[in-house]
C-alpha cells in the first residue's frame, strides 16, 4: 500500500518503511506524527481524494532535525554599476520515517497532527511592563529682560518711547531724562544715524519734553 500526502507545499508518494526529508515540522525527535492531507490510497482498491481521502491519514516518526545542503543565490545587475550579490542558504528540513499507512479511522488515533514550524502556535509571552517615560525636562525660561541700571529713569514717558526704544536707548548708554535734555545738533544727529531714529528726536520733541521730565 502506498499513499500520496502533502506537507510542506509538496506531495510525496511514500510507502511503510520510507524516509525522506520534509520541510521543518514543529516536532521533537523521537515523536509520532500524522499527516491528514492525504490525496490518495494506492493498493489493492486505490481511492482518490476530492481533494483528500477522507479519514485517511499516513503516520511517521520524527528522526531529526537536520538542515538541507546550501544553495547559492548570485544575482548581477548589468545596468546598477555592474553590482553583485552572493547569498547563501540551507533549509531547515525534518527527517521522518513512515509508519503506518491508515485508510480510515484517522480522527480516532489520537496521534499528533503535523505542522509545520512557520505555522504552530506560539506560547505566549507575558508583556512586559511598558518603560516609564522619562520625565521631561522643563523647557529653559527666556532670559528676562535686562533691568535698568539703578538711578535709570523711565524712558517711557518720552512720547514715541515704548520698551524696545528704551532697550536701545539704555545700550546706548541714555539713563537719565538730563542728558536727553542737555543733547546739541551735532549729538540729535549722531543718535538720529546712530539708532535709526529718522527724525523721531526732533519730530516728538524729546528734548523738551526731557527738561520738563528732568523738573519734575
Amino acid at each position: 500500500m502506498f499513499a500520496v500526502l502533502k506537507t510542506g507545499g509538496k506531495q510525496y508518494k511514500v510507502q511503510s518503511g520510507d524516509v525522506l526529508s520534509i520541510e521543518k515540522l514543529a516536532a521533537d525527535a523521537g515523536e509520532t506524527v500524522q499527516f491528514n492531507d492525504v490525496l490518495m490510497i494506492g493498493g489493492e482498491t486505490a481511492m482518490v481524494g476530492s481533494p483528500l481521502v477522507a479519514g485517511a491519514a499516513v503516520q511517521a516518526e520524527v528522526l531529526d532535525q537536520i538542515k538541507g545542503p546550501k544553495t547559492i543565490n548570485f544575482k548581477r545587475r548589468r545596468r546598477k554599476h555592474s553590482s553583485k550579490r552572493t547569498k547563501g542558504h540551507r533549509q531547515q528540513l525534518t527527517v521522518v520515517k513512515i509508519t503506518d499507512i491508515l485508510a480510515s479511522g484517522a480522527d480516532a488515533t489520537g496521534v499528533k497532527a503535523a505542522m509545520g514550524a512557520a505555522s504552530a502556535p506560539k506560547a505566549e509571552v507575558a508583556a512586559a511592563p511598558a518603560p516609564k517615560a522619562a520625565p521631561k525636562k522643563a523647557a529653559p525660561k527666556k532670559a528676562a529682560a535686562a533691568a535698568a541700571p539703578a538711578g535709570a529713569d523711565d524712558l517711557k514717558k518720552l512720547s514715541g518711547v515704548g520698551p524696545a526704544l528704551e532697550k536701545k536707548l539704555l545700550a546706548a548708554g541714555v539713563t537719565t531724562f538730563a542728558q536727553i535734555a542737555a543733547w546739541t545738533e551735532a549729538e540729535i544727529a549722531e543718535f538720529d544715524e546712530k539708532l535709526s531714529f529718522k527724525g523721531r528726536i526732533e519730530r516728538e520733541g524729546w528734548v523738551e519734553q526731557a527738561k520738563e521730565l528732568a523738573k519734575g
